[in-house]
């Protein structure tokens, strides 16, 4: 634009005389200002195709915590040679688009702030207090101010009922009854919408294609104890969670469903902050990463790598371990973790994340199949289906549902876990609507655009 400007000056007549004549350096300066402004403000309307006028550039912005992965290709499926399982999971290579993902595995703190954010919204209600609403929307409405933490010691009376009452109170204490901490969201249903809205000239009432869950949030804390038989694992039943020690390692007994609301909840705060610092361009929402994008991820743009770390073997040359796994029959802590470890712990791949082996498996959004690499389609490949935990899916009763849309892929292996499992290509399930010691989650973001690396 500077150019552009002192261009206008050289080589336009008039305004060489006007500059000679006011001489005056300051007065030239806000000559050339005023002709800046003037020049950026754009040409009138002369009835020629120049696109919508005043948009500004915009550049998808790094989330917190999380790490670009860019768009490549690679090859998917088993590390080592397995004949008879080649039948069904051929290798095959696929194209991934760009996108944002955590650079660790979600850690109780954080998942500590959504099940937080349910027990103030769930307050909220209960008090009905001006002091924690913004002003009335347009349609009159008022709107939660998602800032204002809900004052207990003052509203103690009307907050009892979300305490443990009677018999289930423990030595008198006031503990918040985990069973009512559920959160209300909504989302749409983009591939319901595909297969059924394919008239455009008589489209269809969009609500339909709108869901509404309800999910309860606090994990199973229990999953410790119930996951293993004739093993006395109570202390991390009782601590794991909650206790500070533990802040930053992995969070543990969430379902697929509880992992899937905690993206949700994500998405619709981001979205809120946006909102209320004057509707700028959003993102993406926060999900699970499919199994594809997953194991892409994890290969860190390596080819044919066995692990994340790029080599053949699970032990560096100094003969230390490089993940959190079970390397020998009962032997947990030769890797220097019995259980989960912290997050950050080990050497993160080629694309700065941690724990893509090991540690805790990690749910992605894509339901399960055996032959999933023989009929996934070779760009950004998925095969998915969202399953309520309980009633009705559609007109479908969900035990009439096939067992295959129940389970989800998990990707990673786990502290319990051999080393097969914690091969990039290695794959297995669980049943959306367990929760287990060894299962956590983490998510990411599409980016939009091409590359980061774009400037325009």
């Amino acid at each position: 634009m500077k150019n552009t400007v002192m261009s206008f000056f050289t080589n336009n007549e008039f305004a060489k005389k006007a500059l000679n004549f006011l001489g005056n350096r300051t007065l030239r300066r806000a000559a050339v200002v005023a002709s800046v402004m003037v020049y950026a403000c754009g040409p009138a309307d002369t009835g020629d195709l120049t696109g919508v006028l005043g948009r500004r550039p915009w550049f998808h912005p790094q989330p917190p915590g999380m790490v670009y992965v860019k768009s490549g290709t690679f090859h998917t499926g088993q590390g080592g040679q397995d004949v008879f399982n080649s039948y069904l999971e051929p290798n095959k290579q696929m194209t991934i688009t760009a996108f944002w993902m955590d650079e660790t595995e979600i850690t109780n703190n954080e998942y500590r702030q959504f099940v937080n954010y349910v027990v103030d919204s769930l307050a909220r209600i209960m008090c009905d207090d001006d002091e924690y609403y913004f002003p009335e929307d347009e349609e009159g409405n008022r709107l939660i101010n998602p800032y204002r933490m809900v004052d207990w010691v003052k509203h103690k009376e009307e907050l009892a009922d979300m305490l443990y009452q009677g018999d289930e109170r423990f030595q008198g204490k006031h503990q918040i009854d985990t069973r009512k901490l559920i959160y209300h969201f909504m989302w749409t249903d983009y591939e319901a919408a595909a297969k059924l809205d394919r008239d455009k000239y008589a489209p269809m009432d969009r609500a339909q294609f709108m869901r509404t869950e309800d999910v309860l949030v606090y994990p199973d804390t229990l999953c410790w104890v119930r996951d293993f038989t004739y093993s006395y694992n109570e202390p991390m039943a009782q601590v794991y969670f909650h206790h500070p020690k533990y802040d930053e390692y992995p969070v543990v007994g969430v379902s697929w469903h509880q992992a899937y609301a905690f993206c949700r909840w994500r998405t619709d705060r981001k979205t809120a902050y946006w909102e209320m610092n004057g509707y700028l361009p959003n993102t993406h929402d926060f999900r699970l990463p499919t199994e594809y994008e997953w194991e892409y991820a994890a290969r860190g743009g390596r080819i044919g790598n066995k692990y994340p770390w790029g080599g053949p073997y699970a032990r560096n040359s100094k003969g230390c371990m490089l993940a959190n796994f079970k390397p020998l029959r009962g032997n947990y802590g030769v890797d220097g973790g019995v259980y989960p470890v912290r997050v950050d712990s080990y050497f993160p791949n080629d694309f700065g994340l941690y724990n893509m082996a090991g540690n805790v498996s990690e749910w992605t959004r894509t339901s399960w199949d055996e032959a999933n690499n023989a009929f996934a389609h070779d760009l950004n490949g998925e095969s998915y289906t969202f399953i309520k935990e309980r009633g009705k899916e559609g007109k479908r009763q969900v035990k009439d549902i096939p067992i295959n849309e129940k389970r989800k892929v998990i990707r990673g292996g786990s502290w319990k876990d051999v080393a097969y499992f914690i091969e990039n290509g290695a794959r297995t399930y669980e049943y959306q609507d367990t929760s287990k010691s060894y299962v956590g989650f983490r998510c990411v973001q599409t980016y939009i655009g091409r590359s980061n690396t774009d400037r325009k």
